[in-house]
Protein backbone atom coordinates (compact mmCIF):
# COMPACT_ATOMS: atom_id res chain seq x y z
CA UNK A 1 0.00 0.00 0.00
CA UNK A 2 0.57 3.62 -0.47
CA UNK A 3 0.62 5.30 3.03
CA UNK A 4 0.68 9.49 3.06
CA UNK A 5 0.93 10.16 6.08
CA UNK A 6 0.16 14.30 7.64
CA UNK A 7 2.06 14.96 10.41
CA UNK A 8 4.81 12.59 9.42
CA UNK A 9 7.38 14.27 11.65
CA UNK A 10 5.59 15.00 14.66
CA UNK A 11 5.44 12.84 18.03
CA UNK A 12 2.67 10.28 16.44
CA UNK A 13 3.79 10.92 13.32
CA UNK A 14 7.37 9.57 13.50
CA UNK A 15 5.88 5.91 15.15
CA UNK A 16 3.16 5.98 12.06
CA UNK A 17 6.18 6.05 9.55
CA UNK A 18 8.52 3.78 11.42
CA UNK A 19 5.30 0.99 11.90
CA UNK A 20 3.80 1.32 8.39
CA UNK A 21 7.62 0.85 6.74
CA UNK A 22 8.28 -1.81 9.12
CA UNK A 23 5.24 -3.47 7.58
CA UNK A 24 6.46 -3.21 3.78
CA UNK A 25 4.14 -0.42 2.88
CA UNK A 26 5.38 2.85 0.82
CA UNK A 27 5.14 5.30 3.05
CA UNK A 28 5.04 9.37 2.02
CA UNK A 29 5.57 11.30 4.91
CA UNK A 30 3.85 15.10 4.10
CA UNK A 31 5.93 18.23 5.05
CA UNK A 32 7.07 21.40 3.80
CA UNK A 33 10.73 20.19 3.58
CA UNK A 34 8.87 18.34 1.30
CA UNK A 35 7.04 20.99 -0.64
CA UNK A 36 3.84 20.15 1.14
CA UNK A 37 1.93 23.32 2.77
CA UNK A 38 -0.86 21.10 4.33
CA UNK A 39 -2.71 24.58 5.87
CA UNK A 40 -3.00 25.92 2.03
CA UNK A 41 -3.04 23.18 0.21
CA UNK A 42 0.17 23.38 -2.06
CA UNK A 43 1.82 20.14 -3.06
CA UNK A 44 -0.33 17.98 -1.69
CA UNK A 45 -1.69 17.02 -5.46
CA UNK A 46 1.49 15.20 -6.33
CA UNK A 47 2.20 13.69 -3.25
CA UNK A 48 -1.01 12.23 -3.25
CA UNK A 49 -1.15 10.03 -6.78
CA UNK A 50 -1.86 6.54 -6.59
CA UNK A 51 -2.33 6.70 -2.43
CA UNK A 52 -4.09 4.04 -0.66
CA UNK A 53 -4.81 5.69 2.60
CA UNK A 54 -4.26 9.26 4.14
CA UNK A 55 -3.45 9.43 8.02
CA UNK A 56 -4.02 12.60 9.41
CA UNK A 57 -1.74 13.17 12.84
CA UNK A 58 -1.30 16.84 12.21
CA UNK A 59 -1.02 18.89 15.54
CA UNK A 60 -0.80 22.53 16.88
CA UNK A 61 0.97 23.74 19.43
CA UNK A 62 -2.08 26.45 20.55
CA UNK A 63 -4.89 26.20 23.69
CA UNK A 64 -6.68 28.63 21.62
CA UNK A 65 -9.84 27.35 20.72
CA UNK A 66 -9.98 29.82 17.67
CA UNK A 67 -6.73 29.36 16.78
CA UNK A 68 -7.01 25.27 16.81
CA UNK A 69 -10.36 25.55 14.51
CA UNK A 70 -8.72 27.59 12.14
CA UNK A 71 -5.66 25.12 11.79
CA UNK A 72 -7.66 21.82 11.74
CA UNK A 73 -10.64 23.29 9.48
CA UNK A 74 -8.32 23.96 6.98
CA UNK A 75 -5.75 21.41 6.62
CA UNK A 76 -8.65 18.75 7.42
CA UNK A 77 -10.46 20.48 4.53
CA UNK A 78 -7.64 20.42 2.05
CA UNK A 79 -6.40 16.92 2.60
CA UNK A 80 -10.17 16.07 1.97
CA UNK A 81 -10.14 18.16 -1.01
CA UNK A 82 -6.99 16.46 -2.78
CA UNK A 83 -7.77 12.86 -2.08
CA UNK A 84 -11.22 13.27 -3.49
CA UNK A 85 -9.35 14.26 -6.56
CA UNK A 86 -7.01 11.86 -6.37
CA UNK A 87 -9.42 9.42 -5.59
CA UNK A 88 -8.17 7.73 -2.21
CA UNK A 89 -10.37 5.36 -0.94
CA UNK A 90 -9.87 6.18 3.01
CA UNK A 91 -8.66 8.52 5.42
CA UNK A 92 -7.62 7.75 8.84
CA UNK A 93 -7.65 10.58 11.15
CA UNK A 94 -6.47 10.48 14.77
CA UNK A 95 -8.60 12.63 17.46
CA UNK A 96 -8.90 12.78 21.24
CA UNK A 97 -11.20 10.99 23.99
CA UNK A 98 -13.75 13.38 25.09
CA UNK A 99 -13.16 15.94 21.94
CA UNK A 100 -16.32 15.87 21.38
CA UNK A 101 -17.83 16.22 24.76
CA UNK A 102 -15.71 19.02 25.78
CA UNK A 103 -15.09 21.01 22.43
CA UNK A 104 -12.96 23.59 24.28
CA UNK A 105 -9.56 24.95 23.50
CA UNK A 106 -7.40 22.83 21.52
CA UNK A 107 -9.83 19.95 21.83
CA UNK A 108 -12.44 22.73 19.57
CA UNK A 109 -10.03 22.04 17.42
CA UNK A 110 -10.24 18.15 17.00
CA UNK A 111 -14.15 18.39 17.18
CA UNK A 112 -14.44 20.31 14.16
CA UNK A 113 -12.19 17.89 12.59
CA UNK A 114 -14.00 14.81 13.51
CA UNK A 115 -17.26 17.26 12.27
CA UNK A 116 -15.91 17.85 8.75
CA UNK A 117 -14.38 13.99 8.24
CA UNK A 118 -17.56 12.35 9.49
CA UNK A 119 -19.56 14.45 7.13
CA UNK A 120 -17.64 14.39 4.23
CA UNK A 121 -17.08 12.05 1.02
CA UNK A 122 -14.13 10.21 1.66
CA UNK A 123 -14.75 7.09 3.52
CA UNK A 124 -13.13 7.61 6.91
CA UNK A 125 -11.86 6.08 10.32
CA UNK A 126 -11.45 8.35 13.42
CA UNK A 127 -9.18 6.76 16.20
CA UNK A 128 -10.35 8.89 19.05
CA UNK A 129 -6.90 7.99 22.09
CA UNK A 130 -6.16 9.30 25.44
CA UNK A 131 -3.24 11.23 26.17
CA UNK A 132 0.12 10.27 25.24
CA UNK A 133 2.84 9.56 28.50
CA UNK A 134 4.43 13.10 26.56
CA UNK A 135 1.56 15.18 28.25
CA UNK A 136 3.55 15.23 31.13
CA UNK A 137 6.59 16.75 29.72
CA UNK A 138 4.22 19.05 27.79
CA UNK A 139 2.82 20.58 30.98
CA UNK A 140 6.23 21.32 32.32
CA UNK A 141 7.36 22.92 29.19
CA UNK A 142 3.83 25.03 28.90
CA UNK A 143 3.46 25.72 32.26
CA UNK A 144 6.55 25.79 34.27
CA UNK A 145 7.11 29.47 35.93
CA UNK A 146 10.49 29.97 37.26
CA UNK A 147 10.94 27.08 39.48
CA UNK A 148 7.31 26.28 40.12
CA UNK A 149 5.38 23.86 37.59
CA UNK A 150 1.55 24.34 37.90
CA UNK A 151 -1.04 21.16 36.80
CA UNK A 152 -4.46 21.14 36.28
CA UNK A 153 -6.37 19.05 38.16
CA UNK A 154 -7.39 16.25 36.18
CA UNK A 155 -7.51 12.17 36.03
CA UNK A 156 -5.39 11.00 32.82
CA UNK A 157 -5.30 7.53 31.03
CA UNK A 158 -1.71 8.10 29.28
CA UNK A 159 -1.27 5.86 26.42
CA UNK A 160 2.54 4.89 24.38
CA UNK A 161 2.37 6.93 21.26
CA UNK A 162 3.91 3.98 19.61
CA UNK A 163 0.67 2.03 20.35
CA UNK A 164 -1.34 4.79 19.54
CA UNK A 165 1.16 4.65 15.77
CA UNK A 166 0.21 0.91 15.57
CA UNK A 167 -3.25 0.65 15.92
CA UNK A 168 -3.38 3.75 13.57
CA UNK A 169 -1.31 1.46 10.72
CA UNK A 170 -3.53 -1.28 11.74
CA UNK A 171 -6.88 0.67 10.99
CA UNK A 172 -5.38 2.38 7.88
CA UNK A 173 -4.27 -1.49 6.54
CA UNK A 174 -8.20 -1.96 6.60
CA UNK A 175 -11.56 -1.02 5.32
CA UNK A 176 -12.87 2.51 7.03
CA UNK A 177 -14.59 2.00 9.69
CA UNK A 178 -16.31 4.96 11.18
CA UNK A 179 -15.89 4.90 14.94
CA UNK A 180 -13.89 2.44 16.08
CA UNK A 181 -13.42 1.28 19.60
CA UNK A 182 -11.50 4.27 21.33
CA UNK A 183 -7.75 3.70 22.52
CA UNK A 184 -6.72 4.21 26.32
CA UNK A 185 -3.60 3.48 28.31
CA UNK A 186 -3.36 0.56 31.04
CA UNK A 187 -4.34 2.60 34.29
CA UNK A 188 -5.68 6.41 35.50
CA UNK A 189 -3.45 7.90 37.38
CA UNK A 190 -3.20 11.63 38.19
CA UNK A 191 -1.62 14.51 36.27
CA UNK A 192 0.15 16.04 39.25
CA UNK A 193 1.39 12.33 40.24
CA UNK A 194 2.65 12.27 36.57
CA UNK A 195 4.37 15.30 36.08
CA UNK A 196 6.35 14.58 39.50
CA UNK A 197 7.71 11.35 38.47
CA UNK A 198 8.32 13.17 35.03
CA UNK A 199 10.54 16.25 36.82
CA UNK A 200 11.88 13.33 39.44
CA UNK A 201 13.21 11.37 36.05
CA UNK A 202 14.72 14.08 34.77
CA UNK A 203 16.26 15.86 37.35
CA UNK A 204 13.83 19.25 36.83
CA UNK A 205 13.83 20.79 40.71
CA UNK A 206 11.22 22.54 42.29
CA UNK A 207 7.33 22.34 43.24
CA UNK A 208 4.27 21.06 41.41
CA UNK A 209 1.18 22.38 42.27
CA UNK A 210 -2.20 21.40 41.18
CA UNK A 211 -4.53 24.39 40.15
CA UNK A 212 -8.12 23.63 38.98
CA UNK A 213 -8.99 25.38 35.99
CA UNK A 214 -12.13 27.60 35.12
CA UNK A 215 -14.19 26.48 32.83
CA UNK A 216 -15.92 23.69 30.81
CA UNK A 217 -12.38 22.44 29.75
CA UNK A 218 -11.68 22.46 33.09
CA UNK A 219 -14.26 20.75 34.82
CA UNK A 220 -14.48 18.15 31.84
CA UNK A 221 -10.69 17.52 33.07
CA UNK A 222 -12.27 16.98 36.37
CA UNK A 223 -15.12 15.21 35.90
CA UNK A 224 -13.72 11.64 34.07
CA UNK A 225 -15.29 13.10 30.42
CA UNK A 226 -11.91 12.88 29.19
CA UNK A 227 -11.51 9.34 29.74
CA UNK A 228 -12.36 6.28 27.77
CA UNK A 229 -15.20 4.53 28.16
CA UNK A 230 -15.59 0.57 29.19
CA UNK A 231 -15.60 -0.31 25.79
CA UNK A 232 -12.06 1.16 24.73
CA UNK A 233 -9.34 -1.04 23.56
CA UNK A 234 -6.09 -0.60 26.44
CA UNK A 235 -2.79 -0.24 25.85
CA UNK A 236 0.07 -2.34 27.22
CA UNK A 237 3.42 0.17 28.32
CA UNK A 238 2.33 1.42 31.91
CA UNK A 239 3.34 5.40 32.51
CA UNK A 240 6.22 3.79 35.12
CA UNK A 241 7.51 2.14 32.67
CA UNK A 242 7.87 4.90 29.55
CA UNK A 243 9.55 7.09 32.75
CA UNK A 244 12.12 4.27 33.31
CA UNK A 245 12.93 4.60 29.42
CA UNK A 246 13.87 8.01 29.83
CA UNK A 247 15.66 7.91 33.46
CA UNK A 248 18.30 5.08 31.15
CA UNK A 249 18.34 7.24 28.74
CA UNK A 250 20.30 10.27 30.77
Amino acid sequence: MKIVVAGGSGMVGRHVVAVAQERGHRVVALSRAAGVDLATGAGLAQQLEAADVVIDVTSTATQSAQQSRQFFGAVTRNLLEAEGAAGVPHHVALSIVGSDKAPFGYYAGKALQEEIVSTGRIPWTILRATQFHEFAQQMVERFRFGPVTMVPTMTSQPVAASEVAERLVELAEGEPQGRPADLAGPEELRMTAMVKAYTAATGIRGPVLQIPLPGGFGKAMRDGTTLAGPGAQRGVQTFAQWIEGLSAAR
